[in-house]
């Protein structure tokens, strides 16, 4: 899975998954699984730009986490820090988006997976 981290103005855009889907209504950051020959990069390019109608510019730098979940799903994730894109992101696929700043984002009801960037983005 590539995930990607967008962040400007001191907030980070948020996607609420859709009722009715695996982990409804939790928060996350936007991205997906990789497609068959699909480079991490590709993939964060492709579902920023089907699920928010944004271009990636540059990805600042990528960190990998596996996540465990409690009904037995494993995930190894790339997440890409965006440090720039192109258009307002439009939600296309997801219940809610939203930018947060940091103390909202602790706040949410994120994914259990990516609960782990979170604390580490409140120490940097």
């Amino acid at each position: 899975m590539a995930v990607a981290i967008l962040h400007r103005d001191g907030k980070y855009l948020l996607c609420q998954r859709r009722k009715g889907r695996r982990y409804e209504l939790k928060w996350e950051f936007p991205g997906g699984k990789l497609e068959p020959s699909e480079t991490f990069i590709q993939c964060v390019e492709r579902e920023l730009r089907e699920e928010l109608s944004v271009q990636l510019e540059d990805i600042e730098r990528m960190e990998f986490q596996t996540s465990t979940y409690n009904d037995g799903g494993t995930f190894e994730v790339a997440y890409c820090f965006v440090s720039s894109f192109r258009g307002e992101p439009k939600n296309n696929v997801f219940e809610q988006i939203r930018w947060v700043t940091l103390n909202e984002l602790k706040q949410m009801d994120i994914l259990e997976g990516n609960k782990p960037l979170v604390e580490q983005l409140t120490h940097e």
